[in-house]
């Protein structure tokens, strides 16, 4: 599974499987033969040649001469990351400065599948935060929010959460109460919205609007949820 999961993460960074599985066996034994990278990984000689010139090309490997022997090594993890990184951020400038204007359009109400999408998006809504936000979901979901979280300190914006298990962060009003499920929801600066389920065994699908019915409907909603975990919290402390 390991094994499985770091060639999924090289190939989020322009690798084929191919391709990534090579890299891994390259970083395991620092200097190949492309006779070797075919009989180690079990992909034929003429798929692994041309996968190794296509490494080369994209910065993850390097052609060394030994006599009459043609090795490749792996250029290490850190570089080649650092390096797709850096091209990617250039490319992206390019594409802000050269890009069509976006025109603009009335958001309405947008169906969001699957548990990464969903999580990207939620990454983005925090990130985007004027003044404050309000996150309701369970502890472990939070988790996977703590760079986001903790951005959102340091720029002093106000940080709800509503959660199921007793937890802190620096700055946030935190509220306990009911198992959260596979439920999460976002509402940023009473203007957008984000709703639905999340996680390992739910339908991962969300919806996301800005529309301003929906908006006021789940603030008024989580107000009052708000109210109520309020009132119990003060009753516990009597």
């Amino acid at each position: 599974m390991e094994k499985t999961n770091f060639i999924e993460r090289l190939m989020e960074f322009g690798l084929t499987r191919q391709e990534a599985a090579i890299y891994q066996s390259l970083l395991g034994e620092g200097k190949m033969t492309g006779y070797e990278v075919a009989k180690q990984t079990g992909i034929s000689r003429s798929n692994a040649y041309n996968s190794l010139a296509s490494m080369t090309e994209k910065g993850a490997a390097c052609l060394v001469e030994e006599g009459n022997t043609r090795k490749y090594v792996p250029v290490s993890l850190e570089e080649f990351c650092k390096n797709r990184i850096r091209r990617m951020e250039e490319a992206k400038r390019w594409l802000e400065s050269h890009g069509p204007v976006e025109k603009p359009h009335v958001e309405g109400y947008i169906t969001i599948e699957g548990a990464q999408n969903i999580l990207d998006k939620i990454r983005n809504i925090l990130g985007k935060v004027d003044q404050r936000v309000y996150i309701s979901c369970t502890r472990n979901y939070l988790l996977l929010l703590v760079r986001e979280l903790e951005e959102l300190r340091k720029s002093k914006k106000k940080v709800v959460i509503i959660t199921d298990q007793p937890v802190t962060f620096a700055g946030a009003r935190t509220y306990v109460g009911k198992s959260r499920g596979m439920q999460i929801g976002v509402i940023a600066d009473s203007r957008y919205v984000l709703t639905g389920e999340y996680g390992e065994g739910s339908m991962n699908t969300c919806l996301y609007s800005g529309q301003k019915n929906f908006v006021e409907l789940y603030k008024t909603a989580l107000a009052n949820e708000i109210r109520l975990l309020s009132i119990q919290e003060e009753r516990n402390q009597e």
